[in-house]
């Protein structure tokens, strides 16, 4: 099998893979890692010193987390706990590998927002990394009646396929392993065959207009093409974070609070480091 497991039409015309030495913008998480540290210990010690009574006020809405492709739930761990000192009240989703058929991952994340919907009794907001995002950006075309917003990061919903070659090496062994007879992994027809275009296709349908959408991408993102972030119906707030940063980058936790209330939106679309409050 060659290195064209994933099909052509996840590429349209205008978007590209990222050359094979965009990969080394990825080096910036260790420095973004060390932010969010320095981040998290300044937000502990303000909870110390916080009077009681003056915690931020608490969000309706719940929010689900959900991980990108390789990734689990504890990827998204860090800006969890930055989005519940914020106020939110964040829900995993329950994802531990994000390996699998595109159209099984969207079913059980459809399973879980009604879990969360029927606990809290009000509809879901959704932040998604990376293809993360493509799967809440497909569930809340198809159920706006469980989801009030979404906010995508990295996630290339123009191009699923406009993706760093190593990426490509990745999906191409998990087809392999499916094909030996491994279980709950991508199948060829996941990245070529009708699943793949149907999967394609939920993550570029019609959003209803009361489902809030906010992208956030990169144009220093080394693994997928940033363009393909850019969704037409989405409100595009850029950052200057790398693709695997984004899940806990203080800039992008920034742009994913203000997002989650829409109430107060963004009035810019770059987020700098000294907006962060």
């Amino acid at each position: 099998m060659t290195h064209r497991t994933v099909a052509t039409f996840l590429t349209p015309d205008g978007f590209s893979q990222p050359p094979v030495v965009a990969v080394l913008r990825e080096g910036r998480v260790v420095s973004e890692a060390g932010r969010y540290a320095v981040r998290a210990l300044g937000s502990r010690g303000a909870r110390r010193r916080t009077p009681c009574g003056s915690a931020p006020v608490r969000a309706t809405e719940p929010v689900l987390l959900v991980p990108g492709f390789l990734a689990g739930d504890s990827s998204l761990a860090p800006m969890s706990r930055a989005l519940r000192w914020d106020g939110f009240r964040t829900y995993r989703s329950d994802i531990r590998a994000n390996v699998g058929c595109t159209l099984a991952a969207a079913a059980q994340l459809e399973e879980r927002l009604e879990e969360i919907s029927q606990r809290r009794g009000s509809r879901v907001r959704i932040v998604g990394h990376s293809l993360g995002g493509m799967l809440a950006r497909g569930v809340a075309a198809r159920r706006p009646d469980l989801v009030a917003g979404i906010v995508t990061m990295g996630s290339p919903m123009l191009a699923p396929g406009a993706h760093h070659a190593s990426l490509t090496r990745s999906v191409d062994l998990l087809v392999r392993l499916n094909r030996a007879g491994m279980r709950n992994l991508m199948a060829e027809d996941c990245v070529a065959g009708v699943c793949a275009r149907e999967s394609f296709d939920q993550a570029r349908a019609p959003l209803s207009d009361d489902v809030d959408f906010t992208a956030i991408y990169s144009r220093r993102d080394g693994i997928v093409d940033w363009r393909a972030c850019i969704d037409p119906a989405a409100t595009a707030v850029e950052v200057r974070s790398s693709h695997l940063g984004m899940a806990f980058d203080p800039d992008v936790i920034a742009a994913v609070t203000a997002a989650l209330r829409p109430a107060a939106p963004l009035s810019v679309v770059e987020v700098d480091r000294g907006e962060i409050a």
